[in-house]
């Protein structure tokens, strides 16, 4: 097992092989594409398991998605926090969604080398995916007022997850002027409660229940 992975299986000590694997290719494909289509600072390469992949899985931490949760994330970038939530629940299902077509390349160039069958990926604006998902998950794309703008019809009211639906929203930083622009109701929860990491000192979950 590599090194890179040991910070996952450190706080997620019951993946299976298969997922075990599949983070195991991370590395190595976003080096790649990466060097075709930044979609990473190239600094943070180096660091993909602490930086990118473990803050993903900070919304697991929060919420275990119950099998047949539906999961819209949009503007994943490079497919983060989707991607590695994809790995870490198989019988869920994700749909990432990005403006910038480049970017959208790659997650589907990275669910296919690993073999993700329970994501897809489209090019277009979050306003404009038809569908209807149980929770919205997104990290640091824009302030949480036009966030929530963007996507508050996109969330059913079939609830079945512990937590009702929602949007999982990971941020840093100092949030108070930020939530209180935004006004409506929420729960903070500090990944530092998870991770020992100092990476993870000022990193939240942002959680707005509908």
């Amino acid at each position: 097992m590599s090194a890179n992975i040991d910070i996952l299986t450190k706080y997620f000590p019951k993946l299976t092989d298969k997922q075990r694997e599949q983070f195991e290719q991370l590395q190595e494909l976003y080096s790649f594409w990466n060097n075709q289509i930044n979609v990473i600072s190239r600094q943070d390469i180096e660091n993909l398991y602490e930086k990118h992949v473990l803050h993903s899985l900070g919304i697991a931490k929060v919420l275990n998605f119950k099998h047949g949760t539906e999961i819209l994330d949009v503007g994943t970038g490079g497919g983060f926090p989707g991607i590695p939530l994809a790995v870490m629940f198989p019988e869920c299902h994700f749909h990432l969604v990005d403006s910038i077509g480049k970017k959208i390349k790659v997650v589907t160039e990275v669910a296919q080398a690993i073999g993700l069958k329970n994501l897809t990926a489209q090019h277009e604006r979050a306003e404009n995916v038809a569908s209807d998902f149980d929770f919205i998950v997104s990290r640091a794309v824009t302030r949480l007022k036009p966030f929530y703008g963007w996507v508050q019809h996109k969330v059913t009211r079939n609830q079945f997850n512990e937590l009702r639906n929602g949007i999982l929203y990971l941020k840093g930083g100092d949030l108070d002027e930020e939530l209180q622009e935004f006004g409506k109701k929420y729960k903070l929860y500090n990944l530092s409660g998870y991770f020992e990491e100092e990476f993870f000192e000022t990193k939240k979950v942002v959680y707005v229940p509908f």
